[in-house]
């Protein structure tokens, strides 16, 4: 019998892996052809402004370790074979898109990075070490193997390579926290708390499409509400709040509408990043440092609590002097 338990869970390890690294190649897979909707050509390459499987295979690999990587490969794979024929020199693009992530991850583990982002030192390690510096070797690996090629003039590298890291490394800053806050969004019997978070998203929604499609300069009004989701919901409402803003502004930016008009392609898609960027970074981090400073405040009360406790259970002499 216990041979038998033995075999199963033998078994049971592979199996599991192995399903988990479909699940990420096919969510590689389904949230890069929806990303391929929004791209732009940017010097005659195809690049996003919001890469959300950077984002996905980051989270993956934080959640399930490194045995999940070949998912990654798999569906980054597959996203370049529906942009064209799969030719070998594709792989230099799959390796580049594995192993970014792959670096993220390393640095992160190194630094003691903890997944549910309750200290503003982890807000700080995902956006810098998990997003802004690893992506600089999908963007330079991916856009340098265009350039072998022959299908990018080596003149128009940086246009190509900046817009590349820039969709990257947003894919972190917002496809990362988003996964990492599902475990944290609980229909709780707090009827008006879940009416709030409800509302929350309504009007980032409205505000948002608003801001985005209006002719004036009214972008700055999303920021009062990923400071109120930050606050009050910390990374549950904070990271699905500002992939709403992030979508929208993309959307408009794609439309050349609102803000986004009458300008050069460049000119819009460094608007649209500086935007994406400051509302991901005012989100995440506020969110870090709330939940942070929370967790202290109640770390505090339990040892008064335990205080109180202690000082109740010694004799009244001992008490009195």
């Amino acid at each position: 019998m216990s041979h038998t338990v033995v075999r199963t869970e033998q078994w049971r390890g592979p199996a599991t892996t192995l399903l988990w690294i479909c699940a990420v190649a096919l969510a590689y897979a389904v949230t890069g052809l929806l990303g391929l909707i929004q791209r732009v050509e940017v010097e005659g390459a195809s690049v996003t402004p919001l890469w959300l499987p950077t984002g996905i295979a980051l989270a993956a690999l934080l959640r399930f370790g490194l045995r999940i990587w070949p998912g990654i490969a798999v569906g980054a794979g597959f996203v370049v074979h529906t942009l064209s024929a799969f030719e070998p020199v594709d792989l230099g693009i799959v390796a580049g898109n594995t192993l970014a992530p792959l670096c993220a991850y390393a640095l992160l583990r190194r630094t003691g990075f903890r997944a549910e982002l309750d200290r503003l030192r982890d807000g700080l390690a995902l956006v810098f070490l998990g997003g802004l510096l690893p992506m600089l070797i999908s963007a330079t690996i991916g856009t340098g193997v265009i350039v072998l090629d022959g299908g990018l003039p080596a003149a128009r590298f940086w246009p190509v390579w900046w817009a590349w890291w820039a969709g990257d490394a947003m894919g972190v800053l917002v496809g990362t926290p988003l996964l990492l806050a599902l475990p944290m969004l609980r229909i709780g019997r707090d009827h008006l708390r879940t009416a709030e978070w409800a509302a929350m998203l309504v009007s980032t929604t409205v505000v948002a499409e608003v801001a985005t499609r209006s002719e004036q300069s009214l972008l700055f009004l999303v920021f009062p509400l990923l400071i109120w989701a930050a606050v009050r919901f910390q990374l549950a409402g904070a990271a699905p709040c500002t992939l709403i803003v992030s979508f929208l502004a993309i959307s408009a930016a794609i439309d050349h509408d609102g803000p986004f008009a009458d300008h050069s392609l460049f000119q819009v898609m460094v608007n649209l990043q500086a935007l994406n960027g400051s509302a991901a970074l005012t989100g995440l981090l506020l969110a870090a440092l709330v939940t942070e400073q929370n967790n202290i405040r109640r770390k505090v009360e339990k040892a008064c609590e335990e205080l109180a406790e202690l000082v109740a259970t010694l004799p009244r002499g001992n008490r009195d002097a």
